[in-house]
């Protein structure tokens, strides 16, 4: 969390010291203020921060990824005469879990075009998804389970 703090500080201190304040300004003094704190990591100390940042942007390219790769096979299917759509309700059994890992899954799940989380079961160990696509229901719950479920427990855990 020192590290976090330090290097908003820094992409702080970079926006007034080039006196304009915008997220473009924050963003690259964020940037820089990583490379610093990166330089000096052997003077300080190691720290998981590193890492973390890493992980966060390997998770946002990919989720990236997925949004984009739903939204033209769901915009293919919507401007093509035959309709590819097979909709179903799919079960994802789930990892032991928070509530607000779980609340967080099916965020990102609702979020991706064509998939929506509809419920999930009372003892928490089950995630009810509505998809546009399931031409086989184990392949969409794998699909789910090894992307985006085991991705965003190594960044939250």
């Amino acid at each position: 969390m020192r590290m976090f703090l330090a290097n908003l500080g820094l992409a702080l201190l970079w926006a007034a010291a080039s006196g304009r304040l915008n997220i473009a300004n924050l963003v690259a003094g964020y940037a820089l203020g990583y490379l610093v704190l990166a330089l000096v990591q052997p003077l300080v100390g190691s720290s998981r921060y590193f890492a973390k940042v890493r992980q966060v942007l390997a998770f946002a390219g990919y989720f990236l990824y997925e949004v984009v790769r739903a939204n033209l096979r769901v915009a293919h299917d919507v401007i093509t005469p035959t309709h590819y759509a097979r909709p179903g309700v799919v079960a994802i059994p789930l990892e032991p879990m928070t509530d607000g890992e779980i609340a967080l899954l099916a965020c990102l799940v609702t979020l991706t075009p064509g998939t929506l989380a509809l419920e999930v079961s009372p003892d928490r160990r089950t995630l009810f998804i509505h998809a546009m696509f399931i031409e086989d229901p184990e392949r969409t719950c794998r699909e789910i389970k090894e992307g985006i479920e085991r991705r965003l427990l190594e960044l939250v855990r």
